[in-house]
């Protein structure tokens, strides 16, 4: 995720400029396929990383445009998401949108505390008492920590956990967004209608 919010002319551009290269790239592995001192998984393995580049960008414009209207914290979520993941701490945020969730989550430890990545950090720091639910964030608010949400009915990968579930379930059934962190593999995503989708980090990328 980044931290700095993206135009839509500049997501455009982005997103050109990234699948002009791959097509730029491709071009040149099929060109070169038959000579013999040609590394194609070297080859194969750049052009992976411009994809996942650009998957970076376009996951994290998309999250912004759908949560930035609900909540003007979306930056200081971004912000705590790519800490937690760095740190490989296990997180669950929902961001309320229209539809109300008091009737559907299990309400944990109400907090009602402005939002920052500092708060979302300590709770979801390994040991907090409330770690282990979902943090619920209405507006500019930290609503209440320690929530439990309705696990996905449908069949899932045995490689997703319990968060993952939830983060379905509750997305499923309601227009909630669900921001989820791994803590097996540090890995980011974020649910929507039932559907779960990765969240990439740039930083990471460069450090391969």
């Amino acid at each position: 995720m980044r931290h700095t919010q993206m135009t839509e002319s500049a997501f455009t551009a982005a997103v050109q400029t990234y699948l002009k290269q791959i097509t730029e790239d491709a071009g040149m592995i099929l060109r070169t396929l038959d000579e013999k001192d040609q590394c194609l998984l070297c080859e194969l393995d750049e052009l992976g990383h411009t994809f996942q580049e650009m998957q970076a960008v376009a996951s994290s414009f998309y999250l912004q445009s759908y949560i930035e209207h609900f909540t003007p914290s979306y930056t200081e979520l971004a912000r705590a998401v790519q800490h937690l993941a760095e740190e490989k701490h296990g997180a669950l945020i929902v961001i309320e949108r229209a539809d109300p969730l008091d009737g559907i989550i299990q309400k944990g430890t109400s907090l009602h505390a402005e939002i920052s990545s500092a708060l979302i950090e300590s709770i979801f720091y390994p040991g907090n008492p409330l770690h282990d639910g979902a943090v619920l964030v209405r507006e500019n608010r930290v609503v209440s920590a320690a929530n439990v949400l309705p696990l996905t009915t449908k069949h899932v990968d045995l490689k997703y956990g319990t968060r993952h579930r939830a983060a379905m379930g509750l997305s499923a059934v309601t227009d909630a967004l669900v921001l989820v962190v791994s803590e097996e593999t540090g890995k980011m995503s974020f649910a929507k209608d039932g559907g779960l989708y990765p969240l990439v980090s740039p930083r990471a990328l460069h450090t391969k």
